[in-house]
């Protein structure tokens, strides 16, 4: 596949939803995680995991709302407990915010790496499930389960695989049941809703 230079932005507006807590250390870096949740005009919320070097304490506290911007993050999950892909958001800066009320606005583009599947809901609406390769610097990428609806979902389920996408959207989670041993397990998953697909960028890719 030809290489590109990938476009990965995020905005967030959400309430901290608990303490930061110890992930991991990369280079003598220590990362932290946090949930952040993020209301939907539906009423609903998002609950989206984010990762941090060194939070700043007060900031990051428990019913607290905050302004942030980063990068969406996959890695594959080989403990073999939970979803095998995890996906959160690599926070760059934060500050406390102004309202409280939901911001979410996800501008990805990368290229399509799998063939899009093309369902219908029990109600008969449309939708295609993506998924998107985001180039890293180094060679490194990031891979997103994007899904669209409706006319764009037609749209999307015509496009081979390799075909670059520049979108922009929204990072939601949704919680499904999967049955485990013969018992049902709740489990959380990422994906990115598609709203509008943008033109390509001169030296974006």
């Amino acid at each position: 596949m030809e290489e590109y230079r990938g476009e990965n932005r995020i905005s967030l507006r959400g309430m901290v939803a608990d303490y930061p807590i110890l992930s991991h250390q990369n280079h003598q870096i220590s990362y932290y995680t946090l949930p952040l949740r993020v209301p939907r005009l539906s009423g609903t919320d998002d609950l989206l995991n984010l990762i941090m070097a060194a939070p700043d304490p007060g900031l990051w506290l428990p019913g607290r709302w905050v302004d942030l911007q980063g990068e969406v993050r996959s890695y594959n999950n080989r403990s073999g407990v939970g979803s095998r892909l995890v996906v959160t958001v690599l926070v760059r800066s934060a500050a406390p915010a102004a309202e409280e009320n939901g911001v979410n606005h996800l501008v990805l583009a990368g290229a399509i790496c799998r063939n899009p599947t093309l369902r219908r809901t029990p109600l008969g609406r449309e939708i295609c499930d993506l998924l998107l390769a985001v180039n890293r610097p180094y060679g490194r990428a990031d891979y997103l389960p994007c899904i669209a609806w409706g006319s764009l979902a037609d749209h999307c389920a015509d496009l081979p695989v390799g075909s670059r996408l520049h979108l922009e959207g929204r990072l939601q989670s949704r919680q499904y049941r999967k049955i485990i041993d013969g018992a049902p397990v709740t489990r959380t998953a990422f994906e990115v809703s598609i709203m509008n697909l943008l033109p390509e960028e001169d030296g974006l890719y």
